[in-house]
């Protein structure tokens, strides 16, 4: 199956792709450059609809804002230009950045970031009512998180160490407990990034420096591998009217000599395999 070229932004670092099912639109980000883009399937355009500090990753609200999730910690609402902020910055993230985040059924958001020169990355949860608790520590770099179909497990991504963590989960509560291995990368095979899980509970992972996305079973068996013209294949997500629309970004847009002619960029695909959709945020509704 050959993806389909929807955008080429050039992104440094293309992340984060998430359909906006009351806008029927797709949303994504270029991580270091701050900008935010969005797509209309309906009559094929996209644009760039914002640019600033780094977004790290971003939910949709209940209401239809999207929250963004930044540099320093900093978390604030983007509604059709106009920033709000929920969280001016987390003193222990002042070196830091969000990278990738979810939110779960209740509405809470899981949110990483990244690592700095002193200290490893962590991963918190961004409650409805404000409270930030944070429930890992020592994590190489933050990455994908999905929950299981039926909403008792979380998978999260560590890239650094190649592993998609399982996690069973809480849904009352948001806590999350007995770490196991899910899936573990090769070193000559890129690494876990982006990811989602479809409606039958399969796993979808992008590879950075692996130039595919992935299809794991959920016994983690290896079910079908999808090339890309991009090495580093970042994130992926359903969308679409039916959830069969796959879409995936890709980064190192400023060196499609060395990266690929598809650097940087967002494609789609549908091989018939049907998603679900991501639940919305709901923090300060």
């Amino acid at each position: 199956m050959k993806p389909e070229l929807i955008a080429d932004y050039a992104c440094e670092c293309g992340e984060g792709p998430l359909w906006h099912p009351g806008e029927k639109r797709l949303y994504w980000v270029d991580i270091p450059a701050g900008r935010l883009f969005r797509y209309t399937p309906s009559d094929g355009t996209h644009e760039q609809v914002h640019e600033g500090e780094e977004i790290g990753g971003f939910t949709i609200q209940a209401d239809g804002a999207l929250l963004l999730f930044m540099a320093r910690g900093a978390v604030k609402i983007w509604r059709e230009g106009t920033l709000s902020t929920v969280i001016d910055e987390i003193p222990d993230e002042r070196e830091s950045r969000f990278n990738d985040v979810i939110a779960d059924p209740a509405g809470r958001v899981f949110c990483g970031t990244m690592p700095t020169r002193d200290r490893p990355g962590r991963l918190y949860r961004l409650d409805p009512d404000g409270t930030l608790t944070k429930l890992l520590d020592g994590i190489g770099c933050s990455n994908g998180l999905g929950f299981s179909p039926d909403r008792k497990h979380l998978y999260y991504t560590d890239s650094q160490k190649r592993e998609i963590y399982l996690f069973d989960y809480d849904r009352d509560t948001g806590e999350i407990a007995n770490q196991r291995g899910f899936v573990r990368t090769p070193e000559d095979e890129g690494v876990p990034d982006g990811m989602t899980v479809d409606a039958a509970g399969y796993v979808w992972s992008a590879r950075w420096d692996g130039g595919c996305l992935v299809r794991h079973a959920p016994d983690g068996t290896e079910d079908r591998r999808i090339p890309f013209p991009a090495r580093k294949v970042s994130c992926v997500t359903f969308g679409g009217e039916d959830y069969t629309d796959i879409y995936v970004t890709t980064a190192g847009g400023m060196n499609k000599e060395t990266e690929g002619s598809g650097a940087g960029a967002l494609f789609r695909l549908n091989p018939g395999i049907r998603g679900a959709p991501e639940f919305p945020s709901r923090i300060g509704l």
